[in-house]
């Protein structure tokens, strides 16, 4: 899978969870071995995004993940705040 597409797979995921759609902002560092897709939402939408007890958040890197074991490249997904 290429990198514009786990872009939009994170943010089909994303998108329905918060208040502030328009806000949502995946940006992507590659590395020789992995790389890594940051996503910022709206400070009111983290913790939607994370959940109770980050259930949420696993759940969506157990989905991108999974996307990438075609990769020759190790794929990490960041939440920021």
């Amino acid at each position: 899978m290429n990198d514009q597409k786990m872009k939009e797979l994170i943010e089909t995921i994303v998108r329905p969870l918060v208040d502030y759609p328009d806000n949502i902002n995946i940006t992507e560092h590659e590395l020789e071995r992995h790389i890594t897709f940051k996503l910022t939402v709206h400070k009111e939408d983290i913790g939607k995004v994370i959940g109770k007890q980050g259930r949420i958040a696993k759940a969506i890197r157990t989905v991108v993940y999974a996307a990438g074991t075609s990769s020759s490249k190790r794929i990490q997904l960041e939440i920021n705040d």
